[in-house]
């Protein structure tokens, strides 16, 4: 089953179906969500012993005092931040304060008394205020609130989403959203944990499993989805015991100009480490040397002296285009003919998709079923500028459709969009590939899956998760600072190590 991004309203009729289906009291679950939570700090917060909770008056508020009450119990020192005399509880979060006073230990505090409370290091702040039931800006009480948490220099955890920050949509500019460390939702990523500009305010998600409605879940309908591990795992085929070189396909990758030779020495190595049965690096003869050299495995072909000026390739070979290619007069010229001639799928990336983006009417001259890998920049030059990162995903969708093409959005959390209107977002790889050349490798990844049989979509995303899985392993090695592409592609065998491992048959 894919991972579905589900919508607030979805995950609030999720929760009722679950509620009158298994069946389960609406308080039941809020006691299983909360249970989920103290499990969850219990286990990682084990150095902190004080935790100060601030709890909303809706069923996010509820489930901050149900956690209050199960903290309390596995030894926190918990003191509980809320606003009881000027509204009015929701019938659940009611039931779990009435729960509360039952715990002298327990102190509850109002909004104002936050000014004079001592947050010494060991305490650690939960965000219990609105979770998804928040569907307008924040009130100015609230709002002053969440400024001064923010200001506080202590581990904060948010339950089920910072509070402020809306699950599907993108918030005002002048909004006030509390910064968490870490978020614990349930169930199902939130679109807005994934994006740019939301996504900064959620630290490191964490997704509790609180058993809603598998059927629900099954059945509803969405066109968003995450790329995690169980998907992956699906779609990966591991290498066949009776199968030779020419199992695996053949690869021409065409990349590199004067000066940049590196960028295909990194794209050919990308695809020679992920299973290529027979790569061709078509570049010119500047690079002959050190392309020979240091991939001795990959056969050269002649494309230009000092830059590529002609594109013929391997016959039945999948084509990579793009990685240090230049823009020369006389490289957009043949490669624009090229285009004109050539009808197969292609990944096209940087100064391919440069070239393509200086005149509108080359975009109708990829390929259907191609693969572009722009990063905003170039997606911009592409297709036009939007005003956030949400709206450039549906302007992807948009385009994917129409040309029927394959849009991988370079991000934090990378987008592969397919011309049905999907959208895939990838969770592995860290900011560690902010680096260039990490682009150079995704091109040969790509490339190279796409020459083994997977389909587009599956190319795409089997590429996406297993360049930032091998950049997660790069980092806990070396650092996201210290960290190089060359490094990622030292990882390309662990991360096939693992796959084989986790589908392989068990004794």
């Amino acid at each position: 089953m894919k991972m579905k991004i589900l919508t607030a309203e979805q995950i609030r009729e999720c929760d009722r179906f679950t509620i009158e289906n298994e069946p389960i009291s609406s308080v039941q679950l809020m006691e299983r969500a909360a249970q989920a939570c103290a499990n969850w700090i219990s286990e990682h917060c084990k150095n902190h012993k004080k935790i100060a909770i601030f709890c909303g008056i809706g069923n996010n508020g509820g489930d901050g005092l149900a956690m209050a009450r199960m903290l309390y119990l596995k030894g926190f020192d918990v003191d509980v931040f809320i606003n009881t005399a000027q509204q009015k509880l929701s019938e659940d979060a009611s039931v779990n304060f009435k729960k509360l006073r039952d715990f002298s230990g327990i102190d509850i505090k109002s909004f104002q008394e936050v000014d004079q409370y001592n947050f010494d290091s060991k305490t650690i702040i939960i965000d219990a205020l609105f979770g998804t039931g928040l569907s307008r800006k924040i009130e100015v009480g609230y709002k002053c609130l969440i400024d001064k948490l923010n200001e506080i220099d202590n581990i904060k955890i948010s339950i089920d989403l910072p509070s402020g920050l809306f699950a599907d949509t993108i918030a005002e500019n002048d909004s006030t959203i509390f910064k968490a460390d870490y978020t614990l939702s349930f169930q199902c990523w939130k679109k807005s944990f994934l994006h740019t500009e939301t996504g900064k305010y959620t630290g490191k998600v964490v997704i509790l499993d609180i058993g809603l409605s598998k059927e629900y879940i099954s059945n509803a309908i969405t066109n968003d989805f995450v790329i995690d591990d169980r998907l992956v795992e699906k779609n990966f085929k591991p290498r066949e015991d009776f199968s030779h070189k020419g199992t695996y396909g053949r690869i021409t990758i065409i990349a590199g100009s004067y000066g940049k030779i590196g960028a295909a020495v990194l794209s050919t190595k990308a695809a020679l480490k992920t299973g290529a049965g027979l790569t061709f690096t078509l570049a010119p003869r500047c690079g002959y040397e050190i392309l020979q050299t240091s991939c001795p495995e990959a056969m050269f072909i002649e494309g230009g002296n000092q830059f590529v000026s002609q594109f013929e390739i391997e016959k039945d070979s999948v084509c990579g285009i793009g990685p240090g290619l230049g823009t020369e007069p006389e490289t957009e010229k043949n490669f624009l003919q090229f285009l004109k001639e050539y009808s197969e799928p292609l990944i096209l990336d940087a100064d391919a998709l440069n070239i393509i983006s200086r005149d509108e009417k080359n975009i109708k001259l990829i390929p259907q079923k191609s693969i572009i890998t722009p990063h905003p920049k170039e997606f911009e030059r592409l297709f036009g500028s939007t005003a956030d990162s949400f709206q450039r995903v549906e302007l992807a969708r948009k385009k994917a459709s129409e040309l029927q093409i394959y849009i991988i959005l370079k991000d934090h959390h990378t987008q592969v969009i397919t011309p049905e209107g999907k959208v895939f977002y990838n969770i592995t790889g860290n900011s560690g590939l902010a680096k260039g050349g990490s682009g150079d490798i995704l091109t040969g990844i790509l490339t190279s899956f796409l020459a083994q049989g997977y389909s587009e979509e599956n190319t795409g995303v089997l590429g996406v998760w297993f360049h930032g899985k091998a950049a997660d392993m790069a980092a806990g090695k070396h650092s996201k600072e210290a960290m190089l592409p060359t490094d990622v592609i030292s990882e390309f065998g662990n991360v096939f190590d693992e796959l084989n491992k986790r589908i392989s048959p068990k004794l």
